[in-house]
This record gives C-alpha cells, structure tokens and sequence, in this order.
C-alpha cells in the first residue's frame, strides 16, 4: 500500500459577494484531496510546474503549467491535484461567483 500523500495548504487571499481567492501550497507529492468545484474558476500558476490530475473513473493527466499563464475551468468537474514535480510548487485560484 502506497503511503498517504502529504496535504496541500490553502490560504484564503479574498472571500466576497463577487470572488473567492485562494492561493495553494504543494510541497513535492503533496495532494488537494477529492473535491468537486461548484463554480467556474481561473488558476494562475506562481511558477513553473508539473501537475497530475486524478479524475474519479481512475484516469489521470499530467499538466505543465507556466508561470503567470492563466487558465479557466468549469464548475462540476470532481478530480485530485497533485504535484508531480521534485519542487514546491503554487498556484492562485480565483472562483467567480
């Protein structure tokens, strides 16, 4: 049996009537957990970085993200986020409500 990844950190920036913003912390392995968005979301990465995502009918990808590049997501969509990389690694979240 594998041994459980260590837990990426969350820290809330802003939480308003418009947005939420949370910037999250990967120590190498570290993992969000299973988790399903219910609103759209942009992720702006802090610096380069390799991420896999696991999705619930046991696939997964690998995603490499660049510094200060943005991308959107749609809500629904339940996975794990982990970073793939031998580096910390952050990105901010920001959910548009």
């Amino acid at each position: 049996m594998n041994a459980p990844r260590p837990q990426a950190v969350p820290k809330v920036q802003v939480d308003n009537g418009r947005v939420t913003v949370t910037e999250w912390n990967f120590a190498p392995g570290a993992e969000t957990g299973w988790h399903r968005h219910g609103l759209d979301y942009v992720v702006v990465p802090e610096a380069d970085g390799r991420l896999s995502i696991e999705v619930r009918d046991g696939t997964s990808s690998v995603s490499e993200l660049k510094a200060h590049q943005s991308y959107f997501r749609s809500a629904g969509v339940e996975h794990n986020v982990i970073n793939d990389g031998a580096v910390a690694f952050s990105f901010v979240e920001i959910e548009i409500k």
